[in-house]
């Protein structure tokens, strides 16, 4: 065996001493003698070295595998085993280097590398999974072509590309497109189909597949819709065409990430791909169309064109992202998903901004690189491609989008030949753009106004608060959408972005009869924190007439977070105010009924925790939840008249459909029923919850039926209807941890890791009981300390068994720093109790070490 000892001291990996590999990797064969315990692998691998190379030692990557041969041209050699992989001396001219290696799948628990799932083999090898499988350079800017023999007794064995024979007991694969190996994927196993075709726009015929257990035959024809919307958007949109006779998707119980983009067999986590209307939510129909769209546009922006090392991911998840954003936006709402997702953004990526586990968009270093598969690499990524494309328009977005595929097809690429395209194809100077990329941290944009004899004055100021321990950072490119309101709330000016590029800076608007009300950020237009001194009826005049939609929504929430504050330090009653801005917003029929759900959708408990803690006081968890508690009962006894009329008026009829229609409706009718239950004592939940014959109607009657402490009936009958089906049930236990009271939360918790149907070694299921126990905000804040408790105890558990969930799931307690000292002792206890675990992880170590260096 070679690995290096988890507990060793960290390496540290730097951006600035990249080198590029001394040899090209002209073809690669692999054999695979599958075994659940002794999987044998022959790999064949022609090198030729560079003339140019800087390093020309022969390193190939290895970890857990056990060499059994090596030769070159033939000739047995001996390989030196060195920490992380092997060295031998080769010849100076191309070469054949042949090694066997054996590994065993059905041990392999971090299921990275080859892993079984279920009696299925499968692999995960981005990041760096491959080097698990056999000895290779595993770095993204080694690109190859790859033929693959499968031998073993499984009726199914796929792997990327092409099929290019098969037999009883074999079947042979050939990707003609050179990939890195991380891209590398092999699943073998009883599995079954579901067919589908695609003819591209300029008439190539591919077939379509979606492999699943038997059983799950039923769940696949949302996801082959949702594949073949994908290839014709990416055809219509960006000219984009596939480029193999095969596309194949596979669903994996087992599955560290949702999905993954391997070239022509994307390998996905089950609850991201299989759906039906009586198993899955319109929350879960959308999540796996933007899935399935975002793993297919890897094809171009990630597989085609990749990345040339770690250091820059975002290159091609930033833009995937973005793209598979875009996509959404034109199958669903565009104002519905511009508004989640800057919800999301704010969720996640902003207090990871403003933390200890803080990182550029590209980092300078980093000691595990599957802890930089953050919300900073893909969510503030996409953003920092939505500026580019506001500041240079959208006909030159498209114009620099097709050079980049032309100069860079088949390449491995960095941020500056992103950039470099842009620059090419527009004339602009994108260097100080490009601080987006390296700086960390959210700039924050203070606004200030002046209005005299018809001309109205904005001044912006930014700077950007260093995240802990790091230097302050210079103004960047900020692009600041702005639109003018009249009194009356016609718009008098309309949306213009104004490019900020220094510290302070000042724009004037000339010829206006009265001082204008000012939209500003509109779109979000940039992943900023704004700040301006403003007032709650200003906030509710936007809510009324703000033309954009997003700054509509956004009055709303600053509101309700106004609403909140107040209620948190003062005890204020709920504004009357603001709740009468509510109802009329809610029963105006004309009003999407998403953007309605949205509207009365309040400001999360940890966004309060934020808030207040931003503007110096010490949030407390206790007082937040009471706050929210008194608010919703207010706004249901506000609405009480309304709500039967309502709940009738946005209750969908007829067969289920998953369309945008249908699931704004419904979303509008769940949080009517959540209001209404309050109210009638659960009666018309209990009717909704007995008559639905889809989960998004059933799973909103049993949650609102859970909060009220109505459902106890019903939750036992959710049970027993749907305890064989594992991704219902992962509903099931998250919803129990997100309905329990604060003083329970963790005992529930606990409660629910002793269920025969809990399972750490399953991600799924780990993640739904313990990521809704630190969602729920007081209750894993609870005083007792509890909820730290078991968190820590379930981490430190499962390290052994798989690090990469673990360390994202260390991430709950980023915020320590934010609570009471009490609080903060109790967390700082519970990791330095996680990283004192003898043989702690590389990936766990990391992230614990970030949080206490804070």
């Amino acid at each position: 065996m070679n690995d290096a000892a988890p507990n060793a001291a960290p390496q540290t990996f730097y951006l600035k001493d990249y080198k590029p590999f001394g040899y090209e990797v002209e073809s690669v064969k692999l054999t695979f003698q599958l075994s659940p315990n002794a999987t044998k692998v022959h790999s064949a691998i022609r090198f030729t070295p560079k003339a140019d190379a800087e390093d020309n030692r022969f390193f190939l990557h290895g970890e857990q595998l056990s060499l059994i041969s090596a030769k070159i041209d033939g000739t047995p050699v001996t390989a030196r085993l060195v920490d992380g992989g092997l060295e031998c001396d080769v010849p100076r001219t191309s070469f054949l280097w042949e090694a066997e290696v054996e590994i065993d799948p059905a041990a392999n628990t971090a299921l990275e590398g080859l892993y079984m799932s279920n009696g299925m083999y499968c692999t995960q090898c981005e990041a760096e999974g491959f080097r698990k499988i056999t000895y290779y350079p595993d770095r993204p800017d080694v690109m190859s072509t790859f033929t693959v023999r499968i031998e073993g007794d499984e009726p199914v064995m796929l792997s990327n590309g092409n099929p290019t024979g098969a037999g009883e007991g074999w079947a042979e694969w050939h990707d003609p497109w050179p990939k890195p190996a991380y891209l590398f994927a092999l699943v073998a196993g009883d599995l079954v189909n579901h067919p589908g075709s695609f003819t591209t726009k300029s008439g190539k015929d591919v077939e379509l597949n979606i492999w699943v257990r038997p059983g799950d035959e039923g769940k696949c024809a949302f996801g082959m819709e949702a594949l073949k919307k994908s290839m014709k958007w990416d055809e219509d949109v960006y000219g984009l065409e596939y480029d193999l006779d095969l596309f194949n998707i596979v669903a994996v119980d087992d599955f560290n990430m949702g999905a993954m983009e391997n070239k022509g067999l994307n390998i996905f986590n089950s609850s991201c791909v299989l759906a039906s209307p009586e198993t899955s939510t319109d929350a879960n129909f959308e999540r796996i169309e933007a899935i399935i769209a975002h793993e297919y546009f890897h094809n171009w922006t990630g597989n085609r064109i990749t990345c040339r090392d770690w250091f820059q991911l975002c290159l091609k998840e930033g833009l995937t992202v973005f793209r598979d954003a875009q996509f959404t936006a034109d199958m669903r709402s565009e104002p519905v998903k511009r508004i989640e997702d800057v919800i999301a953004l704010r969720a996640r990526q902003f207090p990871e901004d403003g933390g200890p586990l803080a990182h550029p968009p590209r980092p300078e270093e980093f000691q595990e690189i599957n802890n930089f598969y953050t919300a900073t690499v893909y969510e503030k990524g996409a953003e920092v491609i939505g500026m580019l494309k506001r500041l240079v328009g959208d006909d030159n977005y498209y114009k620099a989008l097709n050079l980049y595929f032309e100069r860079h097809d088949g390449q491995a690429c960095t941020i500056e030949d992103w950039l470099k395209v842009f620059e090419d194809a527009t004339g602009r100077d994108l260097n100080q753009f490009k601080l987006w990329y390296s700086q960390a941290g959210t700039p924050r944009v203070k606004v200030s106004e002046e209005y005299a004899d018809g001309t109205y004055t904005l001044t912006f100021e930014q700077s950007t608060p260093p995240p802990p321990g790091q230097p302050e950072k210079a103004p960047r490119v900020i692009p600041m959408a702005v639109g003018l309101l009249s009194p009356n709330g016609d718009e008098v000016r309309a949306t213009e972005v104004l490019e900020l590029t220094e510290a302070k800076q000042s724009f004037t608007f000339e010829g206006l009869a009265s001082k204008p009300v000012p939209s500003i950020l509109r779109e979000f237009s940039a992943p900023v924190i704004l700040e301006r001194e403003t007032t709650n009826s200003e906030r509710a005049f936007l809510l009324a007439h703000d033309t954009d939609p997003f700054n509509r929504w956004e009055a709303g929430n600053a509101l309700a977070k106004e609403v909140r504050v107040a209620m948190v330090l003062d005890g204020a009653a709920p504004d009357a105010a603001y709740l009468d801005a509510l109802e009329k917003l809610v029963r105006d029929d004309e009003q999407d009924p998403a953007f309605r759900a949205l509207v009365l959708s309040p400001p999360s408990q940890s966004d309060i925790a934020q808030t207040l803690h931003e503007r110096g006081h010490t949030p407390d968890p206790q007082k937040i939840y009471d706050a929210a508690e008194t608010f919703t009962q207010t706004l249901a006894q506000q609405l009480e008249t309304s709500l039967p009329r309502l709940y009738a008026a946005t209750t969908v009829e007829g067969p289920y459909v998953p369309d945008a229609d249908g699931a704004g409706k419904r979303a509008l009718n769940g949080r009517i029923l959540s209001l209404l239950t309050r109210l009638d004592g659960g009666e018309q939940a209990a009717r909704q919850y007995a008559s639905a014959d889809n989960m998004t109607q059933q799973y909103a009657a049993l949650a609102a039926l859970m909060k009220a402490e109505k459902g106890e009936a019903q939750s036992k009958a959710f049970f027993e209807q749907w305890q064989d089906d594992r991704l219902v049930m992962d509903k099931w236990f998250a919803l129990q941890i997100a309905c329990a009271a604060p003083e329970t939360t963790a005992a529930t918790a606990k409660e629910l890791t002793q269920h025969p149907l809990f399972s750490m070694k399953n991600p799924n299921r780990f993640r739904a009981v313990m990521g809704a126990l630190a969602g729920n905000h007081a209750g894993f804040h609870h005083a007792s300390g509890a909820g730290y408790q078991l968190l820590a105890e379930n981490l430190i558990a499962l390290d052994s068994v798989n690090p990469q969930t673990t360390a994202r799931m260390c991430a709950a307690f980023q915020t320590w720093k934010r609570y009471d000292s009490k609080r903060q002792a109790q967390i700082q206890a519970e990791l330095e109790r996680i990283l004192a675990t003898s043989d702690l992880s590389r990936d766990t170590h990391e992230m614990v070490s970030r949080m206490l260096s804070a």
